[in-house]
Parts: C-alpha cells; structure tokens; sequence
C-alpha cells in the first residue's frame, strides 16, 4: 500500500506546487476521509510532513532576502509556546480516544472552511487593514508595539490550530500577514509565513510522535517520495495557468471538505 500514499504524495505536492497552499489543507483529509487514517495519525504524521517540505522553500527564500525574521519571529512567539501547550494538555490529561478524535474532526473541518475564506478574500484583507493607508517606509511595518502584540496573539491562535488540525500554517498565515502588514510584497509575505511554518510544524510535529505518538514514520516517508518531485513538476508549470483560477477551485474544495468533516 505504500505506493498508494506516494502518489497521494505526489498529488498534493503537485497541488501545493501550482498554487503555493494547501499541503495540510489536503493531505490530511485526504488520510482521514480518503485512507481511513487515525485523525490523530494523519494531523500527526503531516506536521512533520509540513515542516520537512517547506524547509526548501525558506532556504531559497532567506537566500533573495524575502523573509521578514522579526515578522516570523513574533509569530513563532506566539504560536510555538501555544503548540507545546496543546500537546502537553492532550499528553497529561488525555481524553477517550473517540472524543479525542471526534475534537480533531470538527476543528480541522472549521479549520478547512476558514483557510478557503482567507483564501478566497485573500487580496481584500490589505483593504480592510487599519494600516494599509499609513506612510512610511517598509521597515516601519514592524514598528508599533500593537501590531506587535496582535502579531504575537495571532500566532498563539495559528498554533492550537496547526497543532490540532496540522492546517492553517500556510492558507491563515499568509492571509494574518496581509492583514497585519498591508505594505510588504507578495513574496515577503510568502516567505516570511514560511520562515514561520516550519519551525511551528517541526515542533507540533515532535510533539505528536514523542508525547502523544501519533506519526507513522513508514507513512510519512512514503509522503515524501511523492511530494518532492509533486511539488517540483507543479510549481514549473504554475506559471502558465491563473493564480486566482486556481485559488477559487482549491478553496471551493476545501468548503465541500470542511462540511463533509463537520457533519
């Protein structure tokens, strides 16, 4: 069966490629709804899934100097102690495994849903930002102390939901960033949000195998065989087809996913 999830992997990495999202977003229900996975198993195993595939992506992005580190660190500030504190509670005081399973059904559906609004109303978050009219240099966006401490709450948030559901790093993240901070590019925000994911994943990741248990490391090598080069051949051809297609179809199916999880 290990063929199966590498070209599970294969797809979603694919996925990933051509529209820069929805690794988690699509392989954990996947798992869940597609294989019969454990909820617990899939949530875990692709945190680290997550993190391992998006380290390539900060490299090349901290190498062109698009990556925000105070940004990203003031998210991680928040969303890195949030995650250890998820663990540790489902670690020490643990639940029955069916309510355990059913808390990370339902919040991974909501999670799902909440991912295809901020991706279908991605570009109007800039609009609505209360910072986005302000003057000023792009170094000043990581100045007042407000946005500071919403950077950090936002990331807390980002944490229990990444840490529960392994979703919502990428799609919410991104769409927190262009929120907080309207004047910073495109490829700023891709990177800096990625700058933020992995180090949240491989946390909430550790976390899941070495106090809960719960990632298949047979499974997540299996992934990764299909994703790598899923994720080289559809960020080749991304460039040909239109960004906002591509969004509008991914977050239609992460509607009719999330409802499917929630009922």
């Amino acid at each position: 069966m290990d063929w199966i999830y590498t070209l599970a992997g294969l797809g979603v990495g694919f996925t990933v490629g051509l529209t820069g999202v929805g690794g988690g977003a699509l392989m954990t229900p996947l798992l869940v709804l597609g294989f019969g996975i454990s909820p617990a198993v899939a949530v875990g195993t692709d945190l680290l899934y997550a993190g391992l595939t998006k380290s390539g992506g900060v490299w090349v992005h901290s190498r062109h100097g698009t990556v925000q580190w105070k940004i990203a660190a003031w998210l991680a500030a928040g969303s890195v102690p949030a995650s250890l504190v998820v663990v540790g509670l489902l670690r020490w005081f643990p639940v029955d495994k069916s309510v355990f399973e059913a808390i990370i059904t339902g919040t991974l559906g909501f999670t799902l849903i909440l991912t295809a609004l901020a991706l279908l109303f991605k570009d109007r978050l800039k609009a609505w930002s209360p910072w986005s009219r302000r003057r000023g240099a792009v170094s000043d966006e990581i100045k007042p102390p407000r946005r500071v401490a919403a950077t950090i709450a936002i990331g807390a948030v980002l944490g229990v939901l990444v840490t529960l559901t392994s979703v919502g790093a990428g799609a919410l993240g991104a769409a927190a960033l262009f929120f907080l901070y309207p004047r910073l590019s495109a490829v700023q925000i891709v990177g800096t949000d990625l700058a933020h994911a992995v180090p949240l994943t491989l946390v909430a990741g550790v976390g899941h195998w070495y106090l809960l248990g719960t990632v298949d490391a047979t499974l997540l090598v299996s992934l990764l065989m299909g994703s790598l080069p899923g994720i080289w051949l559809g960020s080749h051809l991304g460039v040909s087809i239109p960004e906002k297609t591509l969004r509008t179809a991914l977050a239609g199916m992460l509607m009719l996913i999330g409802g499917r999880l929630i009922l």
